[in-house]
């Protein structure tokens, strides 16, 4: 398989000169740079950091003149060089190393034209210019010793990260394997990376304190891997001994509401009152009606405009 080609262009006014060797690496992992270019001011001293990389790293510096004051000068020269490349039509696709949200148009328009589109930038990164991307790396976590002043927030970073809590990617893996299962199909862990980086850009197990996506599930308390032959499939965790003590309380609340049987919306309500952190995917329904119809000795009828679960002998 021909491996495809990327044009790597840097924002030198927005990103540290510390994080070239890693972006380099971490770019070689999806094909060959072809391009190398860098913009900024370089008769600015705010620069002099990078200067020393250009060389050893064979990276080309572009010049672009501040022509007013506070203003980033990369902007305009990075455009034009990123649509010119474009239409030679001799990448498959480009990393845009910023953390300016000024690119977000830009990215989308390369995106447009079937390209790939890569970003890189430090935390601050605004959310724009991260979803526009297909993937996007977060540069702090290509660094192998912690940034400084950001030990502290160890803690805080692995519960919650760019507004993205642990609890809401378990809950997204969930519904991917109920959708799965609905169509008969196996949920395989490449899958579950794929989809999380679709739908969250910025994703990225690093960020949580992890170096491969299968230790990150490995602690989840809903999900499961399962591992066959070469195979590794995501699955629910299911308690068996809660499911059947739910599944008791609905049999008997069923059974004496006697032959009228019980409206599904009362006998939800009693159900999640007793059993707080009860959650209907968690055992592979995603409606409440579905699971109390898997439920021996109950039938589920319409009654007028009224779904109502009946005790059946």
């Amino acid at each position: 398989m021909e491996e495809q080609c990327y044009a790597l262009l840097i924002d030198a006014e927005n990103v540290s000169a510390k994080y070239i060797k890693p972006v380099l690496t971490e770019l070689s992992k999806y094909g060959v740079i072809t391009y190398k270019r860098i913009y900024g001011d370089w008769t600015s001293t705010q620069l002099s950091g990078w200067k020393e990389q250009l060389l050893s790293n064979s990276i080309t510096p572009i010049q672009q003149f501040s022509y007013t004051q506070g203003k980033n000068a990369t902007d305009s020269a990075m455009i034009i060089d990123a649509m010119d490349i474009l239409y030679t039509n001799d990448v498959d696709g480009f990393c845009i190393v910023s953390s300016d949200s000024d690119f977000t148009r830009l990215v989308s328009r390369l995106r447009e034209s079937g390209k790939l589109v890569i970003g890189m930038g430090e935390n601050k990164t605004p959310e724009p210019f991260r979803k526009a991307c297909d993937k996007f790396t977060i540069l702090e976590n290509l660094l192998n010793e912690p940034v400084p002043g950001e030990e502290e927030e160890l803690e805080e970073t692995e519960e919650l990260h760019g507004g993205l809590r642990v609890e809401r990617i378990e809950d997204e893996i969930i519904k991917m394997i109920i959708e799965n299962q609905d169509n008969n199909k196996q949920t395989g862990l490449g899958e579950v990376g794929s989809r999380l980086v679709s739908l969250y850009p910025d994703f990225d197990v690093r960020s949580y304190g992890y170096n491969m996506l299968s230790r990150f599930l490995e602690d989840f308390t809903r999900i499961q891997l399962v591992k066959k032959g070469n195979f590794m499939s995501v699955t629910l965790k299911e308690d068996k001994g809660m499911k059947e003590d739910i599944d008791r309380f609905v049999l008997k609340l069923v059974k004496e509401a006697g032959k009228d049987g019980i409206e599904l919306s009362i006998l939800g309500n009693r159900v999640y009152e007793k059993y707080k952190n009860f959650k209907i995917s968690d055992y592979g329904y995603s409606q409440f009606s579905q699971y109390i119809k898997s439920l021996r000795s109950v039938l589920v009828q319409k009654d007028k405009t009224i779904m109502k679960a009946k005790y059946t002998d």
